[in-house]
């Protein structure tokens, strides 16, 4: 398996976060959502490599076979850690693909990092630009939704995951857009993930303001959102993003879920190579 040496623990140790890197061309790198890995992202990592692009993607510390530390999960250590993934590979003129807290990756790295070696960014599903209801985030999640998914994932987080898995796709008692096989898959991946990482990241992307951060942004983006999303519902992230990113080519997926990298792969492929490539 491939590694990554990112920042250090609290320990002074390095962080080693596991990778995959197919095909050459035009880098892109892929940053997946919670509570999942990077094996997520399988049916694009299958398909746009045989498009002319190199494809890169990696598991967030916490998750899949990445190195699973104590502390660090907060979103300046997960922009410090993209960009150690960038410097590591010396890539440039990358296309930068956040899904659900993945785009609060892009939103912080763009800010933080000054957008180097980037020149387009993607947001799918993305929990940008701010989830938590405040006093002057009246739009947001009230902070209880978020209270009562720890709580839930203390208390049983292997029957919270498959709850989530469900809502995470939009399986209901008539709809079965993917298949049981699939939430078994999904559900595994999210095993993976270290209990502690699961919890924290929950409070990063549940109480994290991208709202500067997504004006730190000023090369082409494109922004994809589900429009029947019940894990970040539409209302409070995609159809907000517009009031930070202008520019941002906005799409709507019809009667989309939060995970339409698998409900709407070849949909999600096609609009992310028209992106990619266009000039």
């Amino acid at each position: 398996m491939s590694y990554i040496k990112a920042g250090p623990d609290a320990q002074g140790n390095p962080v080693k976060l596991h990778y995959t890197d197919l095909g050459q061309g035009t880098p892109v790198v892929l940053i997946h959502g919670w509570p999942l890995s990077y094996e997520s992202w399988e049916y694009q990592l299958n398909e746009l490599p045989k498009h002319g692009l190199r494809v890169i993607a990696y598991s967030r510390r916490g998750f899949g076979n990445s190195d699973k530390p104590w502390d660090g999960y907060d979103y300046d250590t997960f922009a410090d850690d993209l960009k150690a993934v960038l410097d590591e590979l010396n890539l440039d003129n990358v296309t930068l693909v956040g899904f659900s807290m993945g785009g609060g990756e892009v939103a912080r790295y763009m800010s933080r990092h000054g957008g180097a070696r980037v020149s387009k960014v993607v947001f799918v599903s993305a929990v940008t630009p701010y989830l938590l209801k405040t006093d002057d985030n009246p739009d947001g999640v009230d902070k209880s939704v978020f209270d009562d998914m720890i709580e839930n994932i203390n208390k049983d987080r292997f029957d919270f995951l498959s709850s989530f898995g469900k809502k995470f796709y939009g399986v209901g008692v008539i709809s079965h857009p993917v298949s049981q096989a699939t939430l078994d898959w999904t559900q595994a991946l999210a095993q993976f993930g270290s209990p502690r990482a699961t919890e924290q990241c929950v409070r990063a992307f549940g109480g994290t303001d991208f709202r500067q951060d997504l004006q730190a942004i000023q090369v082409p983006a494109l922004v994809i959102h589900g429009e029947d999303d019940q894990t970040v519902p539409i209302k409070n992230s995609g159809a907000r993003m517009h009031q930070y990113v202008p520019h941002a080519t906005y799409i709507e997926y019809s009667g989309g879920p939060h995970g339409v990298f698998i409900t709407d792969k070849d949909k999600l492929n096609r609009d992310l190579l028209e992106f990619i490539n266009k000039k």
